[in-house]
């Protein structure tokens, strides 16, 4: 995370000595006494800083050090030791006991000393009668006030310096900040009277703030002095003068302190509307008055028109000139900025007024109707600028929360946020953080208002095949919503295919950037199949941006041997290592939208596609060990799939070369054969099943005992199964017998060591005791269907087999007992 000097320096903050840290506390607090405060002394500061924020315990510093830090915070006129001195106190303690607190006094300049004479076990630091209060010593306040109660008085003071042009205060252009941190970390803190003050107070800066250019100090010419040229009007960003109210999007040599705080107020704006609702009505009278002047019907009419707005009450009108606000921002869009920088402005001013005209109509439904035209119209215009995407999500926001009680088909907006986007932007970070984060805070409502939503998933998988590292969280949480009955085989398949999905991004993107004619485009044989029409289909597939063109492709293997050197390709490497956390959120989600026959599609495609995988290193044994997992689970699930599947299974299990290159699913394989394939479980598992069954995995233990060295593991999976058939169909018995009893003899040369001769050997013995009595071999090796998908012989007092452990168990007991007293 971070570099190895940076880690090294923390690591001695962290590990400073308590001698050397009391020397350093001398140090620092000589040097802030001197008369000058070099480099030195910000070097000091960034060093305490340092050691007081990289330990998870508060220090507290000493009296001396914490007063003259805090009188350099208030009152230093310069900004890099306001700066330091800020953040150092707010990561510590004040001096003297955990009941320090900082506080203000409501009425008096503010500045720091500390009380002489405190009254009661607290020692208050208040702030008054020095400088006026910057943004860091309000900060200092705002992070160590004791209650909702110190938080409320501050957010008085900062509204009341609100009322009219501050003086010995803190500036307006520093209370909005300060109280947007209030409301964000604890809104509660406001009353019902701070809604209404702020809310009044912004509505006069956003929508009657002057026209006029701030005055503008020029010189005169040669004859005169300085004097200060008229002011002009402001403009657009295209030149032309402002025709309407000032906005952000207004252009001026100089803003004015109303100009400076209607950009303040637009960027609070948004984050205000969200909260002000859910502030605890304490003092609701002044709202309470107001509403009961205008009834709420007539409130709809008279919010239709911005000429009797001032009729309404503070919140009310506070969202009626937000609305207007934001309509005339969408207005300026359409300008042709002069410059580049005010163009990248105009997108991101429509991506905050749309946002804002969706919170306006979520408190205020009569405005749907008239927000639709104005976002239509601007969808309209900006659906074909993938240069303007960010601004496609917010309004593709806006359409699911308002598209439905507004009747609006919102097809068109889907098929360009799902469809357009991630096929040809996939490579943006920005554009996928926020496309995941939209879908992840909708996916419940995008799954069943949106139909085309699960349908676009390859499109959406582009994403994550880029950037799979900074993206794999995000899918943890959207995949379930992309699991439908329809979409699950060809979502697995799309999983498994993820690391050549990344490869043909790769290729596809190098195949646009360097033409055949350039050097860059040749020397990659991938890139150049990916360039001929023979394999064309191959790759059109994997970029395909719907699902419903087919599960899988018919010449995967074919695939693979093409991009054979993407395999170490880091981004491919990145995109296998997600796969298997995906497979396993796939298979969670998978059991609750599938039936049975969907289920045993995907046993299917498990056995097929073990075979048919990228090689990269440790990805294909990574995808087995998930595969044997899951396997298991579907079978307990569901038993009746293994006689479904049986024949499929069987195969598998039959053919030796499975052994060695996929040990670990082989062996889960023959388990739920071995446990499964009984009449206990499905009525349909017929005697001759069970002995086809039995002769084929008869076979392969043959075949792999005479003829190599075979896993200990896939040999004492294989008895096992054996038994476990030949005590459903007594006539196998000595079959197996025959086998086991050559174990117990020792006719075991083809184990490689003394360790997996005992564990074999072990086996062997356990099995050929139980199949010398078959009816005990029936009720061990094959239980109940609740005992053998919820065993609790440990503790089930009906079951035979925990009543002869117990009996046994008292005996030794009794036993031990008579031997002690004697």
């Amino acid at each position: 995370m971070y570099s190895a000097g940076t880690e090294s320096l923390i690591k001695q903050a962290r590990e400073i000595g308590e001698v050397e840290l009391q020397k350093f506390y001398g140090r620092i607090t000589k040097q802030l006494a001197g008369k000058e405060h070099g480099h030195d002394v910000i070097d000091s500061l960034q060093r305490l800083h340092l050691i007081v924020a990289s330990t998870k315990y508060t220090r507290r510093l000493p009296v001396e050090l914490h007063q003259r830090l805090l009188s350099f915070c208030v009152s230093s006129s310069v900004e890099q030791l306001t700066v330091l001195t800020s953040a150092v106190l707010r990561e510590t303690l004040p001096p003297s006991g955990p009941e320090q607190i900082y506080t203000l006094h409501d009425y008096s300049p503010l500045t720091s000393q500390r009380n002489t004479a405190p009254s009661g076990p607290e020692q208050i630091y208040t702030l008054h009668d020095y400088s006026p209060l910057t943004s860091h010593t309000a900060a200092l306040v705002l992070s160590q006030a004791g209650s909702k109660e110190d938080l409320s008085a501050l957010s008085s003071l900062l509204l009341r310096s609100l009322d009219g042009r501050p003086a010995g205060i803190l500036s307006h252009l520093h209370t909005l900040p300060l109280l947007n941190s209030i409301i964000t970390y604890c809104p509660e803190s406001l009353t019902e009277d701070h809604v209404t003050l702020l809310s009044k107070r912004l509505v006069d800066w956003l929508r009657y703030a002057s026209v006029q250019q701030g005055g503008v100090a020029s010189s005169g010419g040669f004859f005169t002095g300085p004097r200060i040229r008229q002011p002009g009007p402001v403009v657009e960003l295209d030149g032309c003068v402002c025709g309407d109210f000032f906005t952000v999007l207004c252009v001026s040599q100089a803003f004015s302190d109303d100009q400076w705080m209607n950009l303040y107020s637009f960027s609070l704006l948004r984050h205000w509307l969200i909260t002000y609702h859910n502030v605890t009505d304490g003092n609701n009278s002044t709202d309470a008055d107001d509403r009961s002047e205008v009834d709420g019907s007539v409130v709809s009419m008279v919010s239709a028109t911005s000429s009797s707005s001032r009729l309404l009450p503070p919140k009310e009108r506070l969202r009626e000139k937000s609305f207007e606000y934001c309509q005339r921002l969408i207005e300026q869009s359409d300008r042709k900025a002069l410059k580049r920088a005010d163009a990248e402005l105009q997108k991101a001013c429509l991506v905050e007024a749309v946002c804002i005209l969706d919170g306006v109509c979520v408190e205020d439904a009569g405005c749907v109707y008239r927000s639709f035209p104005c976002v239509k119209s601007l969808f309209g215009r900006l659906n074909s600028d993938l240069s303007c995407s960010r601004v496609l999500l917010p309004i593709a926001q806006f359409y699911l929360n308002h598209g439905e009680a507004a009747a609006v088909d919102g097809e068109c907006v889907w098929r360009c946020v799902f469809g357009v986007l991630p096929a040809e932007c996939f490579n943006d970070p920005f554009l996928a953080h926020e496309t995941l984060s939209f879908i992840r805070a909708n996916r419940l409502q995008l799954r069943s208002s949106v139909p085309l939503y699960a349908h676009y998933f390859p499109n959406l998988l582009k994403f994550l095949a880029w950037d799979s590292p900074g993206l794999v969280s995000d899918y943890v949480d959207v995949l379930p919503s992309l699991v439908t009955a329809g979409t699950a085989v060809e979502l697995l398949h799309s999983l498994l295919d993820l690391p050549c999905l990344t490869a043909a991004l790769i290729l596809q993107l190098r195949s646009a950037c360097f033409p055949v004619s350039e050097p860059g485009g040749r020397g990659l044989s991938s890139l150049e199949a990916f360039r001929s029409p023979a394999h064309r289909g191959l790759f059109l597939f994997l970029l395909r941006g719907e699902a419903g063109s087919g599960d899988t492709m018919d010449r995967l293997s074919v695939l693979h041997d093409l991009l054979m050197e993407a395999a170490d390709w880091s981004r491919v490497i990145q995109s296998a290592q997600s796969v298997p956390v995906l497979l396993h959120v796939y298979f969670n989600t998978v059991t609750t939208v599938s039936d049975e026959r969907l289920l045993a599609q995907l046993v299917l495609v498990l056995l097929e596609r073990s075979s048919l995988l990228l090689n990269i290193p440790r990805y294909t044994a990574e995808i087995h060990r998930v595969f044997s997992h899951h396997l298991l689970k579907l079978c307990k699930l569901h038993p009746s799939l293994v006689v479904d599947q049986s024949r499929e299974l069987l195969e598998f299990a039959g053919t030796t070369t499975n052994i060695n290159s996929k040990e670990d699913l082989y062996t889960h394989v023959v388990w739920v054969l071995g446990e499964y394939l009984s009449v206990s479980f499905d009525s349909r598992c017929s005697v001759d099943l069970v002995t086809s069954c039995f002769e084929t995995l008869e076979a392969v233990l043959f075949e792999i005992t005479s003829s190599g060295s075979p896993s200990p593991r896939v040999v004492t999976s294989l008895l096992s199964a054996l038994a476990k058939l030949a005590s459903r169909s007594h006539d196998l018995i000595p079959r197996v017998s025959l086998f086991l009893s050559k174990l117990r003899s020792g006719a075991v040369s083809w184990c490689g060591s003394e360790e997996d001769v005992v564990a074999v050997v072990t086996r062997g013995e356990e099995l050929w005791s139980l199949l010398k009595l078959p009816s005990v071999a029936l009720s061990v090796l094959t239980p109940p269907p609740p005992v053998a998908t919820s065993p609790r012989w440990h503790g089930d007092a009906n079951a035979a087999l925990p009543q002869r452990l117990r009996t046994l168990t008292g005996l030794t007991h009794t036993h031990t007992h008579t031997h002690a007293k004697i």
